[in-house]
Parts: C-alpha cells; sequence; structure tokens
C-alpha cells in the first residue's frame, strides 16, 4: 500500500519495528534501517540496480530478514518542491513495489540528503573511493534518519 503523505504512512504503521529507508538513484538504491525502536537509522547497503525485479527481490529479502514494518523512499522534489521525472519514477517504483508487499510504502523529502551525506563522509575524511561506495546508502540514512525524528515528533515512533 502506497501512502502519498507522511501521516497516512505513519498512521499505517505498528507501534513498533524496524524502518527500511530507500535512496533510489539511476544506477544503484542506498537502504537504512531503523533499530525496532526507530531511533537511529544505520547505512547498511548499496544495492546495484539490474532490473526491477531483481531489485524488488533483494530490497524484500532484506526486509523480511530484518523484520521490516514499513519502507520509505527518499522523494527527490525539485529545490522549489515541484515533481519532476526522478519523483515520477520513484513513485512508479513504489506502486510496483507495492504489488509484491503488503508493507506500508510511503515517501520523505529527500532534498539536500545526498549534499548532507557527501558532507558527512568529507567530515570523516573518507577517500574519494570510499565515498562513492558509501553515498547512497548514507544518503538513505539520512532521509530515513529524518522520518524517524519527525514520527518522534508526531509521539508515532518509539
Amino acid at each position: 500500500m502506497v501512502l502519498d503523505e507522511f501521516d497516512a504512512f505513519a498512521a499505517a504503521l505498528p507501534r513498533h519495528g524496524a524502518l527500511m529507508g530507500l535512496d533510489l538513484g539511476t544506477k544503484t538504491i542506498g537502504v537504512a534501517l531503523s533499530d525496532v525502536l526507530r531511533g537511529v537509522a544505520t547505512p547498511v547497503e548499496t544495492v546495484k540496480r539490474k532490473k526491477f525485479t531483481l531489485d524488488a527481490a533483494r530490497l524484500l529479502e532484506i526486509a523480511a530478514a530484518r523484520q521490516v514494518s514499513g519502507l520509505l523512499l527518499g522523494l527527490p522534489r525539485n529545490m522549489d518542491g515541484s515533481e519532476g521525472p526522478r519523483c515520477q519514477s520513484t513513485r512508479a517504483f513504489a506502486r510496483n513495489l507495492a504489488g509484491l508487499t503488503e508493507l506500508p510504502i510511503g515517501f520523505w523529502d529527500e532534498r539536500l540528503s545526498t549534499v548532507a551525506a557527501e558532507r558527512a563522509l568529507l567530515e570523516a575524511d573518507t577517500s574519494r573511493k570510499r565515498r562513492a561506495e558509501l553515498i547512497d546508502n548514507v544518503a538513505a540514512s539520512y532521509i530515513l534518519q529524518g522520518a524517524l525524528d519527525r514520527l518522534r515528533h508526531m509521539g508515532t515512533g518509539a
């Protein structure tokens, strides 16, 4: 079930359980997971994109192994808040994924998440090669952490 509004996504979640955050790129998908109390987002994996069925199978495999209770996709809005082709692609991915799982699927505005992730990796003095390997799942953790903080503020988090 795809829920466009974050409040509806939050309402569809069970009280506890890990959430999975996804940063969809054209070549990779960054994956982050929260703890079951939804306090902290942790970068987990970068999935190299092949085709939808293979990508979805890997994501749902991670979700099952970690007993995930909801999926959150970063929505790459333009800086003015409008939605372009990348948002349409993300929404299409979510609709297709919803056909394969009962988990609630929501969106989180991901503007500047990659910039923040890049800055954090630079501050950690990460090499250029290592930054390229980590950027997507670190960006996914920024996306997920923003949503976790919002859930906590709403009183539906931990």
